[in-house]
């Protein structure tokens, strides 16, 4: 069998790193990598570890109040299960959070331990208290920031509506076994949990911070282990190209300076057949709200979407209109099969041009 060296050299930034351990594990064999996991997870901290894990994502400082353990011995079982592939690391400002794999053993394991057993018990109970203090400390900072998160509903639109509409048009897609799901500006996590039981995985990116932990309550409460969220500029996403079968931006494209530049960056993540949902105002005359709400564009319309979906190498399919005070459409467009990223250039400009 042959040995492995997983490469974290002091001369790598973490990030490479990371990337090291990837690809190392890549080049297992299947054997030898469910032995690698197995001798990983072969301690009673790491599999208490593994099984917080299954309830959501969670960093350091929390897990340490949950088990109660010095947070140097914590960081170092971390580190030895993110090394295996069991768990998932994402840097957060200056938190590191971590999640199950999506895949393997990380991702099927916990399911496996006994869940009567005392210790485990314990666990959880510590566990739905601190998660219960970051919602409530979530919700505190969120109404104390003054952030308006619930747009559509401020703005009397449709919102049940929408979300209808929206899942109606998922389930049109045909969506492969186990498809990924990319939502870009997650803001509470709402879509991800509407469209969790269509998907194998889903990844939520929002900027803020207070966004992020809104949404990580919210998956925590609604048990979407195979959901999580990360901190990311949506102008520049830290993941590789064609990782998506579906791509959503739901109420984001109004608040940004580049519209059609986040459309492009959002089609580089859609693999050949995946496709791009976007939920958005339609253009509209209201200058009154877009000056309250802070908009960057009066909505859209559909000619100029079109010409976005089409510059970023997208095939668009015209809109469905949702009447309200303010009318939303939902735009749908495929990248075509056989396209390689190359097709994707971030020369779009502002999608009013």
């Amino acid at each position: 069998m042959t040995a492995v060296r997983i490469s974290t050299g002091i001369r790598a930034s973490r990030n490479q790193a990371i990337v090291d351990i990837k690809i190392s594990l890549c080049h297992l064999s299947s054997m030898e990598l469910m032995l690698t996991q197995l001798r990983a997870c072969a301690e009673p901290t790491r599999l208490r570890l593994l099984a917080l894990m299954a309830l959501g994502d969670f960093c350091v400082v929390e897990l340490t109040d949950i088990l109660g353990q010095s947070q140097p011995r914590l960081s170092r079982h971390l580190r030895l299960l993110v090394e295996a592939g069991l768990l998932e690391r994402t840097r957060e400002g200056s938190n590191a959070w971590f999640s199950l794999a999506q895949t393997g053993l990380g991702r099927d394991l916990p399911a496996k331990l006994p869940a009567i057993d005392a210790t485990l018990q314990a666990d959880r109970r510590q566990a739905e208290r601190v998660l219960a203090e970051r919602a409530r400390a979530a919700t505190e900072r969120f109404r104390r920031d003054g952030a308006e998160w619930d747009e559509m509903r401020a703005l009397g639109l449709p919102a049940e509506t929408v979300e209808a509409a929206l899942v109606a048009d998922v389930e049109t897609l045909s969506l492969p076994e186990g498809a990924t799901l990319l939502d870009i500006g997650t803001g509470t996590g709402r879509i991800l949990e509407l469209l969790a039981p269509f998907i194998g995985s889903g990844l939520g990116i929002d900027a803020s911070r207070t966004m992020l932990a809104l949404a990580r309550s919210r998956l925590s409460r609604a048990r979407l282990r195979h959901c999580s969220v990360r901190q990311a500029d949506m102008m520049r996403l830290p993941l590789p190209d064609a990782s998506f079968d579906l791509t959503i931006l739901h109420m984001v494209l109004h608040h940004s300076e580049t519209p059609g530049a986040v459309i492009t960056e959002a089609a580089r993540m859609l693999k050949p057949g995946g496709t791009l949902l976007i939920v958005d105002l339609a253009a509209h005359e209201r200058q009154d709200l877009t000056r309250a709400l802070h908009h960057r564009w009066p909505g859209f319309s559909d000619a100029e979407m079109r010409r976005a979906l089409t510059s970023a190498g997208l095939q668009a399919i015209p809109a469905a209109t949702i009447s309200g005070p303010i009318d939303i459409a939902i735009w749908r467009a495929i990248r075509p099969a056989g396209t390689t990223p190359a097709a994707f250039t971030l020369k779009a400009a502002s999608i009013h041009d």
